[in-house]
Parts: C-alpha cells; structure tokens; sequence
C-alpha cells in the first residue's frame, strides 16, 4: 500500500487542518495529498476512493470503543495527546481505545509540489507547533531525517502483542523522541532504547518486529482501507449496537464530549484528580498545553505554575526551541 501522504500528517499547515466530528458518509476530495483539506481537517490519502464498510460486532466489554488510526510520526495525532488523555480521565470507564497503524510515510519515492524531500517538512512542523501550542522541534528533518514511518509503527504492533499498557508507554516515548529530542525513531537503536524504557523484553520485541508484527502493521493498514480512512488523525466511535461517530482531524475536546454523548446520552464524565500531583502520578510527563487541558488552569498561568514547580525541585524540565516538557522527579 503505497500512501504518499507524508509526515505532515494532518495538520502541518497552521490552520487548514481544523478537522470535523461527523458521520461516516465522507465525501472524496481530490487535492493535493500533503495539503490538509479545510472541510475536513485531514491531509488526505489519495486512491482510499469510497471503500466504506461498517467495522462489525462490537466484541468491547465497554459501552463505547474508539478505533484510532494514527501514526508515531503524525503530528496532528502529537497535538490531540491533551484530548486523548483527559478523554480517558474522564471517559476510561466506558472507553476503551483501539490504537491502529495508518502507515503514513512509506518511503520519498514520490514528488508532491512542495513536500518531495524531508528538508521541507522542517518549517511545517514548526508552524504546526505553534498552531497547536505542542512542542515540536522541526530540526530533525535537517538533522537526522527518517526514510519512513513503518519500522516504529510495526515496533508498535510488536509492542501490543507483548502488553497493551506498555505499549502505550512506548508508543509516548517514541514521540516525545522525535518531535521533542530529535531522535531518527526509524532506527533500531532508538526503537530499542525507547522499548526498554517503557518496561518492554527488547529481544522478544525485536523477533516479533522481524515476524508476526509486520502482518499485524498490514492488517491495519487493510482495516483503514476497508473504513474510509484518508488520512490522520481518524477516530472511530463504536456502540455495541454498531451506532458509529467519526472524528476526523484535529479537534478540541469538546467534539469527542458531543460524539460520545450521542451514543451514550446517560453517561456523565468522571471526576479526577486535577492537582499536579495527581496528574503526575498518572502521567509520567506532560506538556504546559497537556497540563492547562488536563488540570483547568488557564493557559497563560500554567506555563508559569510549572516552572515554580520545577524552580523549586519538584519537577525536572525538557527544553525545547518550541516549548517544554515537564516531567516527574
């Protein structure tokens, strides 16, 4: 499956990828697929056509699960982190989230206008950085560029066949290491290093990753041809009675709140700990848009909250020329 869509994703242009909650009956678009279309907030894979299908019996025990399909290398998916994770704060008692692989960088053997070298994707991650006040660092793609995205999406696949939870660990790191640390996470060295970290038996990793992985990685690839997926990020929300909302492109949280409350009306959302060291204690890091979202601080206080915070030896700090990251001692 060849998908010259690109590491832009979803959103690379500062605000074309504003994204849409609806239902399945997308129509195709024919525009250039490195360019985010503003109807639909997503940069579209071309040849996907209208292959449309329902998803099938909802096997969940939960009420509700989202199918993700997403990419380690995709950074609108980077910039929905907040939502995702005050949605399973909120909602993780009803949701359960399925992470698929979109496989959105094959390789550079195609010329799309002005994206046909990963030296011009190094501003637009920038200006997506901004756009969506996440850090990203667009230096990487100067500095240690990646030939493509599937040897970390398929180490992911390798990682939920190990365990689910770690897997999640994994797939934070692998993107804290490229769009914060620069880091070429195509290379094993890096896909290991990122593994260990996150709790997971490398050797066993790496025998899955050479075998069963890779036609886990195309069964998804097949799974987002058969739904209508064009491009990233792309939520799927399923009722055990097969009722679906889709989420298509980058959105604010209040679009996931609206689309499950059509398929669960009666469901209230959770209480959580919003202090910082209750948040911390869940999460591992966070970004200062993370922390605004997930703790209701207003975003112009935050940034300074945190660096109290770790002025005063509670917090240790990432740095990056587009913001920080904040992470537990």
């Amino acid at each position: 499956m060849k998908i010259p869509i690109l590491i832009m994703s979803c959103v690379l242009i500062a605000g074309l990828c504003n994204g849409q909650t609806k239902n399945r009956t997308m129509e195709k678009q024919h525009n250039d697929p490195l360019m985010c279309d503003t109807a639909t907030g997503l940069c579209e894979m071309p040849g996907t056509g209208n292959t449309k299908q329902k998803h099938g019996a909802h096997v969940n025990e939960k009420p509700l699960k989202i199918i993700y399909f997403t990419d380690p290398i995709c950074s609108s998916c980077w910039c929905i982190e907040p939502q995702l994770r005050k949605l399973k704060l909120e909602y993780g008692n009803i949701v359960e989230i399925e992470y698929r692989m979109g496989g959105l960088l094959p390789d550079w053997s195609y010329n799309s206008g002005g994206i046909s070298k990963p030296s011009d994707v190094a501003h637009h991650w920038d200006e997506a950085s901004k756009y969506y006040d996440m850090p990203i660092d667009g230096d990487i793609w100067l500095e240690d560029p990646l030939a493509s995205s599937y040897p970390p999406s398929i180490a992911f696949k390798a990682a939920q066949m190990q365990d689910k939870e770690k897997a999640m660990l994994f797939l934070r790191e692998l993107r804290e290491m490229v769009f914060l640390r620069k880091k070429n996470i195509a290379k094993w060295e890096n896909i290991s290093a990122a593994a260990q970290k996150a709790g997971l038996n490398v050797t066993r990793l790496k025998t899955d990753f050479e075998g069963e992985a890779k036609n886990r990685f195309n069964d998804d690839l097949q799974l987002g041809r058969k739904l209508g997926v064009r491009g990233f990020p792309s939520l799927l929300i399923v009722d055990k009675k097969g009722h679906e909302q889709m989420i298509a492109g980058a959105r604010p949280y209040s679009a996931y709140v609206q689309a499950i409350a059509k398929l669960q009306p009666s469901q209230n959302k959770r209480p959580y700990d919003t202090g910082w060291q209750g948040l911390f204690s869940k999460f591992a890091t966070l970004t200062s848009r993370e922390f605004a979202e997930l703790s209701g601080t207003p975003r112009k206080e935050a940034d300074a909250y945190l660096q109290q915070l770790y002025a005063s030896g509670k917090l240790r700090k990432l740095e990056t020329k587009n913001g920080a990251l904040w992470m537990s001692k």
